[in-house]
């Protein structure tokens, strides 16, 4: 708030600001008069060219007075402009005239009131007032729909485990401390449902909240959607922006991945954290904001330090408080619980009914290590849903358990003699395979589709074999039956 402004009838705000849109000099500096009297901020402008440059330069007017009857450009086709710009401008609309069709024209346009000239200084008041009323309606109900939307977030945060009722117990505490928060854990651990808990249980709660995505863009573009940017600070930038600092202004920012942002702009992310103030992209003056931030990584932090990636003072001045979210192969215990919140959820949204899970599927899920955490069952319980194909699952949770244990045998729970055993058995299972393969493909000619046929299985499932096995139409060196020929592959 700028010092010494006062609102309207000495309220002691940020004053509003009106935008007038006349071509009559007299009507403009009756109206100006009139309303810098009642301590609103008036700017003018002659035509609707003028008001349209003025919008697109990034002016946005609390309140617009337009006249329907100007040269060049009439009111109306002004009104229809400045919509296409921005339909949350409140605009009323001033005329000699109150034909019903111009007003039905006006309103069906997007103007929320129409004063007949010449008018009383109460009705243009009350036409003020209407605007105002309306412009806190909707933003009461925008701020209604993000509430909703982050508490349908914090019910998606189950715990069951006593690592996660610990974290649940840890989030309620942190939320009313408004201090920066450091959450890290391996990707789709759900980093972004505890940041969006931490906010709903805040303080801030009915003020947004802004997730910006550190990883998902380069450096320039990175700078300027945080902090944005002034009209003409770089090709392109043909009106200003607001970044996500000024829009999360009062509310809270979560900045995931930031072990992604360059040093550069780390070093501008630590000035506004230390002085509450930042500067747009080409412009001279500073912003001064009230944000809590959230920050997220999936990376090592300490090993990213230490290679010059993440600075420490930085990380010091995030990690006030710090939250570490377990992977859920840590916590398999949940699996059962989310396997059934998954299925409830896309069952109402594709609206299907779906029983529970067989036994077997739930317990080969439980065996699965999830290396993409919950999002990746949660993806696995979507297409569950959608195919309704218990089997398949199985199947396929099957397929992925061997395939992982393939590429992370580090991952495997079992004691060495256990191992040592289970890879006897898979030893000899692979090379009974492998031979069986073989044979069929040297009685076929070597030909896919008839191999899979004579071996009772899918074409696509003896692809997968081949390229685990290495057969390559009998170029490798144990992958030929004999007398196999190398030429023929369909």
């Amino acid at each position: 708030m700028r010092n010494g402004d006062r609102g309207p009838k000495g309220t002691p705000e940020e004053k509003e600001r009106i935008l007038i849109i006349d071509d009559e000099p007299s009507i403009r500096k009756y109206l100006q008069t009139l309303l810098e009297v009642d301590g609103y901020e008036v700017s003018t402008v002659v035509s609707g060219n003028d008001a349209l440059e003025a919008i697109g330069s990034g002016t946005r007017p609390d309140f617009i007075i337009l006249d329907v009857l100007m040269p060049e450009m009439d009111g109306l086709e002004t009104l229809r402009r400045l919509m296409a710009v921005d339909r949350g401008l409140n605009v009323i609309m001033l005329s000699c005239s109150n034909e019903v069709s111009t007003v039905v024209e006006a309103i069906r346009l997007g103007a929320h009131d129409y004063l007949t000239k010449p008018f009383e200084k109460p009705e243009l008041d009350a036409a003020l007032l209407k605007c105002r009323q309306k412009k806190e309606l909707k933003a009461e109900n925008q701020a209604l729909r993000e509430y909703c939307d982050q508490l349908t977030e914090d019910l998606s945060f189950l715990a069951a485990s006593q690592q996660m009722l610990r974290i649940r117990q840890q989030i309620l505490q942190i939320a009313p401390v408004d201090v920066p928060v450091f959450i890290s854990g391996e990707s789709g651990v759900g980093k972004e449902v505890v940041a969006r808990m931490i906010h709903l249980r805040s303080s801030r709660r009915n003020q947004a909240f802004v997730k910006v995505n550190c990883a998902a863009l380069p450096g320039e573009l990175l700078e300027s959607e945080l902090f944005g940017f002034e009209q003409g600070a770089f090709t392109g930038a043909v009106r200003a922006k607001p970044g996500k600092f000024e829009l999360a202004n009062k509310g809270t920012i979560f900045l995931d991945e930031i072990a992604e942002m360059s040093p550069h702009l780390q070093a501008k992310l630590l000035h506004v954290l230390q002085d509450n103030q930042f500067a747009r992209l080409g412009a001279r003056g500073a912003i001064q904001v009230d944000v809590r931030v959230l920050a997220a990584t999936n990376v090592q932090v300490q090993e990213a330090m230490r290679a010059g990636r993440f600075r420490e003072d930085l990380y010091y001045r995030l990690s006030v408080l710090s939250l570490h979210i377990p992977p859920l192969r840590e916590r398999s215990d949940e699996i059962p619980m989310l396997f059934r919140h998954f299925l409830v959820k896309y069952a109402e949204k594709f609206q299907k009914t779906v029983p529970d899970p067989p036994a077997h599927v739930i317990e080969a899920a439980l065996r699965y290590t999830w290396p993409g955490n919950l999002r990746e069952l949660e993806n696995f319980v979507k297409r569950y849903v959608i195919l309704e194909d218990s089997d398949g699952s199985l199947r396929e949770l099957l397929e992925m358990t061997e395939v992982r244990q393939r590429i992370a045998p580090k991952e495997e729970t079992v004691t060495p003699r256990e191992q040592g055993l289970k890879a006897l058995v898979r030893s000899l299972k692979d090379e009974a395979e492998m031979e069986a393969i073989a044979e069929a493909l040297g009685k076929t000619n070597w030909c896919r589709k008839d191999a899979a046929k004579l071996l009772g299985i899918s074409y696509k499932a003896l692809l997968y074999k081949m390229r685990q096995f290495n057969l390559d139409g009998g170029r490798g060196s144990r992958s030929a039956a004999p007398g196999a020929p190398s030429a023929k592959v369909s």
